[in-house]
């Protein structure tokens, strides 16, 4: 289950919903994924992790509900349903009921020397979207930053699970079967993700390694 966070370290707001993701990072049932955007760094801190392409993607999911506005902290289960603030009663309910559904798409990982193949599949009887984006995401696990200047100055705030690359493997169709290798980071987990361009529904999150 994917669950993504937009978070900045010039956000005085979002301390608390990186350690909700730092906490839901010991889970083995969830991927939480922190995605630090950029356009907070204006205001005294530029985040080292930020990237204009998760403000990108966060911009896309706006759109998804008809909307031109976007915030930190907010957090996006399973592609569908989006949390502004912190709210863990409600992210909460949300991840138990996403937990409740089976997960569409079944895959197969093969590691040789450093290339990981994959192969992904409906399961059995299911109907998959016919414009689907399998995308490989590296992220570190954790990370602590001392934040001198902006909204945070003066703090140590620990990050989990922070996004540094989402790249597009390609596209499929969701009849068949889609199948892939790619080379291996030398370090850092890597997850696959499995989505409804749109971006839309998350059809199947997994961690790789």
């Amino acid at each position: 289950m994917l669950v993504e966070l937009y978070t900045s370290q010039g956000c005085s707001s979002c301390p608390p919903a990186d350690a909700m993701i730092a906490e839901l990072a010991q889970r083995d049932d969830v991927l939480p994924l922190a995605l630090h955007v950029d356009y907070w760094d204006y205001i005294g801190w530029a985040d080292g992790f930020a990237r204009a392409q998760h403000t990108k993607r966060q911009k896309a999911y706006a759109r998804m509900v008809h909307s031109t506005s976007i915030y930190t902290p907010q957090i996006v289960v399973e592609g569908t349903d989006q949390v502004i603030g912190v709210k863990p009663m409600k992210l909460a309910d949300l991840i138990a009921i996403h937990r409740s559904e089976l997960t569409p798409v079944a895959i197969d990982v093969e590691f040789d020397g450093d290339t990981i193949r994959v192969r992904c599949a409906p399961e059995a009887g299911r109907d998959l979207p016919r414009n689907i984006n399998v995308d490989l995401v590296h992220f570190t696990e954790t990370e602590t930053v001392e934040i001198l200047h902006g909204e945070n100055a003066g703090k140590t705030i620990s990050y989990a699970n922070i996004v540094t690359g989402w790249d597009r493997v390609g596209s499929w169709d969701g009849d068949g079967e889609f199948a892939f290798s790619a080379e291996l980071p030398q370090d850092g987990p890597l997850a696959l993700v499995i989505q409804a361009a749109g971006p839309g529904e998350v059809l199947g999150a997994f961690r790789l390694r």
